[in-house]
Order: structure tokens, then sequence, then C-alpha cells
């Protein structure tokens, strides 16, 4: 099949809408023909890729910078380009490219799917009103009036995104719930700590430095807690509120690691790490999280009913409520005295790792496309 896939974002992969845009790529190349539509200025002269100019959004361009993206700005003669010979068209996100070339796929009368991987908050914490409900829900009616519903069937990454989104617009939409999987180099085995981390106990947390990451609950959690003197926290992951978040780091006794590893580092930091900590108040689906269950790791996150990673929590005792330090000291706590329940637990949440294959994600998301082709064909004859 010939497939367009639309990437409003696209670049480095250090965030989760360009890493499952390249994993997806990936995968159909092998056996579909796919072009690929984008802003990566990179990507220009590569085969099969068609590169639109970067959108400049002008005083807020500082901001998305920091969260190291960049925007695309349509142009109608690339989107054409892109879409010559195209069956089925796959869009990423409901951002300005998606949108001025649905109305180019519509006119072609091609079938379109497209992935939900923006929460509302995603947006308006850059704004500092992500917990203003009236705003959030005027974006998600925005996405679903100007875009979604123009769309034949829609990929959610998670159970919790799907409802939250349709519960909002008061729509049931064509709905593929399939998680964005995890790589298959991420794997639970036998790492041994550094010589300068033997005697530390190592609590990892990935993900962008966000304010709806909340990684400074977990900062503050380290204070309270009883072994404070022995806990080596890292962050993976970069952000626009690491200078702050490093500030904050200094009144600890030992002072985080704040590093960008790559795809190929994680596997070993994810393996050395005595338990895996995703504070986040607002998470579309938690690939960090899901990486750590598939390492067979200690997951511990919390209650907000904004984050789809409260869903895999195996038991109660792995949960902390939410923007609370000291209700996260008490869980971290619990587990450093209690480490055959840790052990119990880490097996469960392994056991759950076959659902996130990427191999049989991606897969699932072949199928979606190839269903939603035959469906258009079916109500053209």
């Amino acid at each position: 099949m010939n497939i367009t896939i639309i990437c409003d974002v696209l670049g480095s992969e250090t965030n989760g809408t360009t890493i499952a845009a390249t994993n997806l790529i990936k995968y159909l190349s092998k056996y579909h023909n796919v072009k690929v539509l984008c802003a990566d200025q990179e990507k220009k002269g590569k085969q099969n890729y068609y590169v639109v100019p970067n959108l400049s959004l002008g005083i807020f361009d500082k901001i998305i910078e920091k969260n190291n993206v960049t925007l695309a700005k349509p142009d109608i003669n690339i989107i054409k380009e892109s879409l010559k010979d195209a069956e089925h068209v796959h869009i990423l996100l409901p951002f300005a490219l998606g949108r001025k070339s649905l109305k180019v796929i519509k006119e072609m009368g091609l079938s379109t799917t497209a992935g939900f991987h923006c929460q509302a908050e995603n947006f308006s914490s850059h704004f500092r009103l992500q917990n203003f409900m009236l705003f959030n829900k005027a974006i998600y009616k925005n996405f679903y009036n100007r875009f979604y519903k123009y769309i034949d069937a829609i990929h959610y990454p998670s159970e919790f995104i799907k409802n939250d989104f349709e519960s909002f617009v008061k729509h049931k939409t064509n709905a593929y719930v399939i998680s964005n999987g995890v790589n298959s180099n991420i794997t639970k085995q036998v790492v041994n700590k550094p010589e300068e981390l033997k005697d530390k106990i190592v609590i990892l947390s990935t993900g962008r430095l966000a304010v709806e990451k909340a990684q400074n609950v977990l900062i503050k959690a380290i204070k309270y807690s009883k072994y404070k003197n022995k806990i080596q926290l890292i962050f993976a992951g970069q952000g626009p509120l690491e200078n702050k978040y490093k500030r904050l780091a200094k009144k600890l006794p030992i002072y985080p690691i704040f590093k960008l590893y790559s795809r190929e580092e994680m596997s070993d930091i994810l393996n050395m790490s005595d338990m895996y900590i995703h504070p986040a108040n607002i998470e579309l689906e938690g690939i960090a999280c899901l990486e750590a269950i598939c390492a067979g790791k200690l997951v511990i996150v919390s209650d907000s009913k904004r984050s789809a990673t409260q869903n895999f929590a195996v038991s109660q005792k792995c949960v902390f409520k939410h923007n609370n330090p000291k209700d996260l000291a008490r869980v971290i706590d619990y587990f450093i005295e209690h480490p055959e329940e840790k052990k119990i637990f880490e097996e469960k949440y392994f056991q759950m790792a076959e659902q996130f294959n990427q191999e049989k994600c991606m897969k699932q998301m072949e199928n979606m496309i190839i269903e939603v082709n035959k469906q258009k064909k079916e109500q053209k004859i």
C-alpha cells in the first residue's frame, strides 16, 4: 500500500510524538511504500521525505525551542506532492500541517487515520493554565471540530486518553486503542552499578523536565526520606524547567544526575536502577513508565486522574498522592525497608511487559490502516 505519514513534529528522538512517528515509519516502510511529510530540515533531500518550512510563532518560539521541537509551516505544493499516488494517510497531530493537509486529503477521497498524541494540558501548561478546565475543554473542542471529526479513525495510545477526549467533546469516535509500544532493546537483564553508585540507592525518573511531569515533587520527596543520604536520583531527560530543577536539587545531600541518554543507553540505566518513579500529574500514555515495566523495575506512580500511568500500578502500595512529596517519601521508604515485597512487585510488573512489545503494537497499527482503508473503499462502492 502507498501510505503518507504527516508529522507536524519530527526531529531528534527526545519527545514521545517523534519517537512514536519514527517507530511507525520504520515498521511500515518494511512492508509498504511510505512517504513522510514533515518540517525536519535534516530530512531534506532524503528519499521519500517531503519537507516543508518551519513555522514561527514569534514570541512563543522560545517556549517551543525549550521543548526540543519545531513546528511545520504548511506548503500546499509540497503537501500535494507527498500525497501523489497515496492510498492512505496517517496524521500524527491536529496542528497546522495536519489540518491543511486534511483539506487536500478529503478532496482526494483518501482514507485517513490520525494519532492522538497531545493532551490539552501539554499545550495549556506552557501558560500555567493546565488546571483551568474550561481552557482545556476549549482546546479539545477545537481539536475535534476542526480536525478529528473529519478523520475516519483515531489511534489512541491508551484507553485513558480515549475516554478523556470523548468525555470532553461529548462524542464517541471510531477508536483504536493501541500502545505506542516499547522497543525490544529495553528488557530485563543484569546490569551492575558503576563503582561510584554501588553504595547508593538509585532512583530513576525519565521524561521531559516540564511542569506537568512534576519532577519537583520527587526532588522534594527525597528531603523527607529517612534514606536521603543514600539516594542517588537520576533524571533522564531535558526540558524547559531543567535549570529550575537543578537549583531545587542543590538542597539534597546527594546531587541528582541530570542527563539525556541515548535510546541504547537507557536499557542499562533502567536495569541498574533500584526503582523507577513517574511523578507526572498529566500523562497521555507514559512510554518511559512502560519501559521501566519492561525492564522489570518497581514502578511508583502518582494517583493523578489526568495521568494514564495510574492504571499501570500493580498495587495501591505503588501509588502516592499526586503533588504530595511526603506521601511519595513514605512509599519510597516502604520499599527500601521491604526488599522481598519489592521483588514480588517487580515480577508482577515484568509479567505485563509482553502487551507493550513494540513489534506487536506496530502490527496492530498496520492492521488499523488496512482495515480503515478497506472500509473506505467499500463505502465508495
